[in-house]
């Protein structure tokens, strides 16, 4: 299975019979445009778009232009997408925690946020992956009180309890690493790490900082956890 890069918390999921695009924001490149415009037009196999919340930085409205190309296309929304009538794709489901959807080919749990929306859980061609859409530890130490802070840790680590209760084994975990939380903005990502065991853990929502990203490659190497350090939008790894 391949996974490749396209910016912030976008990515694309290519198996054998199968292609996911999750929480598109910008193509990052004009090969990644062309790319996904070339999948939509000639991809023989299924295609599925996920997007974990509203977020403009995870979810762009252009993805709903996809389903006139494709009208196969299957939409896994989180249920606080509002979208206007005329603009419903036929193949579509909205999700909330816990509730589960399959078909032929994929099986998708929904899990928490610490923000709004979900995270996905996705399983396929004995895979399984988890996209984190917002949820982290947004503690905000340098900006918010002690009390603030612990309380948003309580409620990340209740959601990674919810987590590491439902699944065994996480192949490639794929979750924020966000420079802008300050000093310690690595913080959720090592107790993820440390909570959930991934065999893989790529960073996302690292908007252009890469080497900030990259930083937590000696953490989770030291427990175990194969890295991708991201260089360039369109980068992909086979996993």
């Amino acid at each position: 299975m391949k996974l490749i890069y396209i910016y912030h918390s976008g990515f694309i999921l290519q198996g054998t019979d199968f292609v996911a695009v999750i929480d598109y924001y910008k193509a990052g490149n004009p090969e990644n445009e062309k790319f996904i415009s070339e999948l939509l037009m000639h991809y023989p196999g299924r295609l599925y778009v996920f997007v974990s919340h509203a977020h403009p930085d995870h979810f762009n409205p252009v993805i709903l232009q996809w389903g006139r190309q494709r009208p196969d296309l299957r939409y896994i929304f989180s249920e606080d997408i509002q979208l206007p009538a005329d603009s419903l794709p036929e193949h579509r489901v909205f999700m909330k925690k816990l509730e589960t959807w399959q078909d032929e080919i994929l099986r998708v749990k929904a899990f928490g946020s610490t923000d709004i929306g979900i995270s996905f859980l996705i399983e396929g061609e004995e895979k399984r992956i988890f996209h984190a859409g917002d949820l982290n530890n947004w503690h905000w130490a340098e900006e918010s009180t002690a009390e603030e802070s612990r309380e948003s840790e309580d409620h990340f680590l209740q959601e990674l309890d919810c987590l590491a209760g439902e699944a065994e084994q996480v192949d490639l975990a794929l979750f924020p690493v966000d420079p802008r939380l300050g000093k310690d903005y690595m913080r959720g990502a090592c107790q993820f790490i440390d909570r959930i065991h991934p065999r893989w853990f790529a960073p996302m929502h690292f908007w252009e900082k890469y080497g900030k990203a990259n930083a937590l490659r000696k953490y989770a190497e030291e427990r175990g956890c194969r890295f991708v350090a991201w260089t360039h939008s369109g980068q992909y790894v086979e996993f």
